[in-house]
């Protein structure tokens, strides 16, 4: 009679259990909330153990530290009797800048400033992520071979779905915006970019004077 176990199929869920790349490039690419959402327990943990503390003062008969439960909750009832208008006006300004701060942090994806390069985890090698202003500084060198001009005349800012490209020309030295195009474009194009951001060039018409 033959063992069971010889028969059994070899378990490979050790040997391919590895670091979730997804969830490790979702990190490298995404800003964290904990600050935030920590900032925001903290506030409500305040609020919720003064009201607790308010509470139990006035159930001993004691006097309130700051203000009675009541007393607070009768002014809130009538404003804005009772308060001037502009300290009213700066108290719901701080209170709707709070909750919008915490709002968009909520609801945006909160993206850093870096991008993924896609071409090379598919060729079975490890996952790269580059900061915008490494990728920026490229593309600036690339532009600037391409319009001729010097570093200072270039200034490239990479967002997440766009590239923009600032180049002055030297007085009297037209450029192609079409050739700087072509040329980032090119660059880009070799640095497998994911999200793939689209290329802009913005050529000003006053040129700097040449050395």
């Amino acid at each position: 009679m033959s063992s069971s176990v010889e028969n059994r199929p070899p378990d490979t869920r050790r040997a391919n259990r590895g670091p979730d790349m997804r969830r490790i490039l979702y990190r490298e690419t995404h800003s964290s909330r904990a600050a935030v959402a920590t900032v925001a327990a903290v506030l409500v943990m305040v609020l919720a153990a003064y009201g607790v503390l308010e509470a139990g003062v006035h159930a001993v008969g004691q006097p309130a530290w700051l203000i009675e439960p009541q007393v607070a909750a009768q002014r809130i009832i009538d404003l804005p009797a009772g308060m001037p208008a502009m300290l009213l006006v700066a108290i719901g300004a701080v209170l709707a800048m709070l909750g919008l701060v915490f709002l968009l942090n909520g609801i945006l994806p909160g993206r850093r400033a870096r991008h993924r390069l896609a071409g090379v985890q598919q060729d079975g090698l490890p996952a790269v992520v580059v900061d915008d202003e490494v990728i920026a500084s490229s593309l600036a060198r690339r532009a600037r071979l391409a319009a001729n001009v010097t570093p200072e005349q270039v200034m490239v800012v990479v967002s997440q779905r766009q590239v923009l490209v600032n180049v002055r020309p030297t007085s009297g030295v037209p450029v192609n915006p079409d050739v700087v195009l072509a040329a980032v474009r090119d660059e880009l194009d070799q640095m497998l970019l994911d999200p793939d951001p689209e290329v802009r060039v913005n050529v000003t018409s006053s040129g700097v004077i040449g050395a």
